[in-house]
């Protein structure tokens, strides 16, 4: 399966930083201990601007988002987590070989269209 999530924390935790600037901080370094959290479990994962997606069966992925989530409540009183996932079974690989079928039909679509 892949799973396609984001998770931030709002609120104050005790890792958030201290002050009034408290309030309008970034979350990256929230999001870069989630990110941690995925990349550490050794899962394929691509993470981009908006969300993080990493491959594997049901229980290994949501141990991951789990334990990413609880890595960003550190930083809030609250934790949002959104979260998308494309349960195929019998199907690896698709992290990159669903990307690899868009560039191939863009690519067809191109050569069709004579450009």
């Amino acid at each position: 399966m892949l799973v396609a999530f984001s998770v931030a924390p709002s609120g104050v935790g005790p890792d958030s930083p201290a002050g009034p600037e408290a309030m309008d901080a970034s979350v990256h370094d929230a999001v870069a201990a989630a990110v941690k959290v995925v990349r550490d479990s050794g899962l394929p994962n691509r993470t981009d601007a908006m969300f993080t997606t990493l491959e594997g069966d049901w229980d290994e992925v949501m141990d991951v988002v789990r334990r990413a989530t609880e890595a960003v409540g550190r930083y809030g009183s609250r934790v949002s987590l959104v979260l998308k996932a494309d349960i195929r079974p019998g199907h690896t690989g698709e992290l990159t070989g669903k990307v690899q079928r868009l560039e191939a039909a863009l690519e067809r679509s191109v050569d069709q269209d004579g450009m």
